[in-house]
Formats: C-alpha cells, sequence, structure tokens
C-alpha cells in the first residue's frame, strides 16, 4: 500500500524543528512553505484514503456482479443473425406480408 510507503505525517512536517545558523533562512518564510507543505500532504493523504475505499468498494461490487447472472451474460452470446432474424420476424408479423409486395 501507498500509506506504508510514505515515511512522514503531517504531523511530523509540522513539529520539525530546524537549527539555526549565522547565514541561515528567514524563519517566518520557511514557516509559511511548511505549512502550505502540510496543507498539501493532508489534502493528498485524504484524497489516498478515499480513493483506497472507493477502490475496496468497486472491488466488491465487481465480485458481487459477477457471481449473479444478468441478462447482458446471456445478451452477449446472441450473434448479429439472430438479431436480425428476430427483426425479420417481429417485422413480418406487424406489417405482414405488405413489406414484401
Amino acid at each position: 500500500m501507498l500509506s506504508d510507503k510514505i515515511k512522514l505525517t503531517a504531523k511530523d512536517i509540522l513539529e520539525k524543528e530546524f537549527k539555526t545558523a549565522v547565514r541561515g533562512y528567514k524563519q517566518e518564510e520557511v514557516d509559511k512553505f511548511l505549512d502550505l507543505i502540510i496543507k498539501d500532504y493532508e489534502t493528498l493523504h485524504q484524497e489516498i484514503e478515499m480513493l483506497q475505499q472507493e477502490n475496496l468498494r468497486l472491488k466488491k461490487q465487481m465480485e458481487e456482479s459477477s457471481k449473479r447472472p444478468t441478462s447482458q451474460t446471456a445478451a452477449a452470446g446472441t450473434t448479429n443473425f439472430d438479431i436480425l432474424m428476430r427483426l425479420s420476424n417481429l417485422e413480418k408479423h406487424v406489417f405482414g406480408n405488405k413489406l414484401y409486395d
């Protein structure tokens, strides 16, 4: 799973402390940027969770639908010739010989 490969959490990013140096970065800029990363990270994590749940739901739905026979399965065995014959018989029944005169 993807969540097993992700090493950081939003909380890890939020709580990360950096040492300061003489010519270091402006702490406010770093904090603002890390805040953006945290928001994106949380959004990404939520999206992953939602997609994993949807994936499980669709897999279950697919398993359930494959267990029960449907009319589509029966229709899949019908050839074009069969359909044309049925249509021809229906036309004969509805219109009689008028169609072929």
